[in-house]
């Protein structure tokens, strides 16, 4: 009776749970694996319509916490009104939290007409099958899937290199869906030995796994004849409000020098020097700010890899120009030898889809442009580094980092300008995914970020250093250089649609045999 009346409480429970166990939020990284329970016991409890009800209360909830940075976006700095900008964040969450409404429903079916030991495995299946469309579909959103959550536990994530995030994601739910399980219906001593099993062949073979794959790479890092290169970190720390500004350029450059010239100062010989996303807060390469940065990488016969805006004349007669947010590298004798336009762009941060229709939204790409899509082709080459690059919220999609592996890239770079998050959760965000795309790959990740979070990942997912948020930094390292295709790159990649073809089967059928089983009782 009591979860009938309030059965709310329960899906905000997990909302809350989830939000405590959260980089950025509480931290309790151990809570992910029964921050669910709430929700799937309420599901249990609950006829399929208020089962969906639930869930998308539990998700709207969810995105609110895990997505409030956006108003920061869309009202500080995209010119929108603040009640837009909210207006803009709840239709983002409902719209996010409608996945989680699809799984409650099906949920409820698969708890109904499957025993627990099928059930069990159907649930985390049905999940991550469902978090995967959720990152592609309308040009995808899967910030912050569960299994993100334990970046730093690098003991237990290598099996990203195998199966993804989403592997390690499946993973968590399994273990929330059997407490649950447990909790709401009674098993068999039978059942409940094969439970046991279950949880411990999982987590088990998972931490044989990442024990022996820690202990190899760790020993191939360690030998002599492994590849590297020196990169140096420049995190200018440029406030937002004044970044486009045209009369702030050259203190913005200034400054980037000065922190570059003390870097190199301190530091032995560097091969690269990194600078965030849209450091160049101009069109290159006409303007007279370039002459400076030409004359850093000669004088201390270094590349400069860059963010800055860029544009390209597609048709002078019609007036036809195309602008991309890119990552240029100017090598040790000044000129630009390689670039890349971002790939995925965001939406109503660089593009505003369906614009005609959307006019009123105009003012949020104002501030850096309407940016076109570019492609991945060829890494950038700095030595022995062939460099991918990931520009800002690229880093959040596992795909583009296997692209570029399979271009060749034996290394990841990431620009981004989390100057517009302000201080909230999100850079610690893109930080713990960015952790999996080095892992994912084996491929040590270089992040430079304006205002932080800037970062070395190694292979193995370890950040060897991390800079602090909104203050001017300076740092190097040594970057591994790993060549092995993993397996994930290859073959793993398909876990995620895989589990999305099982998980949809088998709750669909848990539909029709439950409308069967109906039909059949009202004959």
């Amino acid at each position: 009776m009591f979860l009938r009346k309030y059965f709310f409480i329960l899906p905000l429970s997990s909302a809350v749970l989830l939000w405590l166990s959260f980089p950025g939020g509480g931290e309790l990284w151990p809570l992910l694996f029964v921050a669910l329970v709430p929700l799937l016991v309420q599901i249990s409890k609950s006829s399929v319509k208020t089962a969906g009800l639930c869930s998308l209360f539990f998700g709207l909830v969810h995105f609110l916490f895990l997505l409030y940075w956006i108003v920061i976006v869309l009202g500080r700095y995209g010119g929108l009104h603040w009640f837009v900008a909210v207006l803009a964040l709840l239709l983002l969450a409902l719209y996010l939290g409608s996945y989680y409404f699809i799984f409650g429903v099906l949920a409820g079916y698969v708890l109904s007409f499957f025993p627990g030991a099928v059930a069990v495995w159907l649930l985390p299946t049905l999940w991550v099958g469902l978090d995967w469309v959720r990152g592609i579909l309308f040009t995808g959103m899967p910030w912050m899937d569960l299994g993100y959550g334990i970046w730093e536990k690098t003991d237990f994530i290598q099996v990203a290199d195998l199966l993804g995030h989403h592997g390690v994601t499946w993973a968590i739910v399994f273990t929330n869906c059997l407490l649950a399980i447990l909790l709401t219906k009674k098993q068999t001593v039978a059942v409940s030995i094969f439970f046991l099993s279950s949880f411990l062949f999982i987590f088990g073979s998972g931490a044989i796994y990442s024990s022996w794959r820690t202990e190899r790479l760790s020993h191939v890092f360690s030998e002599k004849q492994i590849k590297s290169v020196v990169v140096g970190i420049v995190q200018g720390n440029i406030d937002q409000s004044i970044k486009w500004s045209a009369s702030q350029q050259k203190n913005t450059i200034d400054g980037y020098l000065a922190l570059s010239h003390q870097l190199l100062a301190d530091e032995r010989e560097l091969d690269l020097l990194v600078w965030p996303e849209t450091a160049l807060p101009f069109y290159p390469p006409k303007n007279k700010f370039i002459l400076p940065l030409q004359a850093l990488t000669t004088q201390f016969d270094i590349a400069l890899l860059t963010g800055a805006p860029w544009y390209e004349v597609i048709d002078r007669k019609a007036r036809k120009v195309e602008f991309f947010n890119s990552a240029l590298l100017l090598d040790s004798t000044g000129q630009f030898s390689g670039k890349y336009y971002k790939t995925h762009l965001v939406p109503f941060g660089e593009y505003v889809p369906l614009k005609k229709f959307l006019p009123f939204l105009a003012p949020v790409v104002e501030a850096v442009g309407d940016f076109t899509p570019g492609m991945i082709e060829q890494p950038l080459v700095i030595k022995d580094g062939h460099a991918g690059v990931l520009i800002c919220f690229e880093s959040v999609f596992p795909e583009l980092s296997r692209k570029w592996v399979l271009a060749g890239a034996n290394m990841l770079v990431n620009l981004t300008n989390d100057a517009w998050y302000g201080k909230s959760s999100a850079p610690h965000h893109s930080l713990a995914m960015s952790v999996f795309r080095a892992v994912e790959t084996r491929r040590s990740l270089v992040r430079s970020a304006n205002t932080g979070i800037s970062a070395f990942i190694n292979p193995l997912g370890r950040v060897e250093f991390r800079s602090e948020l909104f203050k001017p930094y300076g740092f190097a390292a040594d970057v591994v250089l790993y060549e092995e295709e993993t397996f994930w790159v290859r073959y793993g990649y398909l876990f995620a649609p895989l589990c999305f073809f099982i998980g949809m089967t088998g709750a669909l059928v848990a539909v029709i045999w439950g409308r069967f089983r109906r039909t059949a009782l009202l004959r």
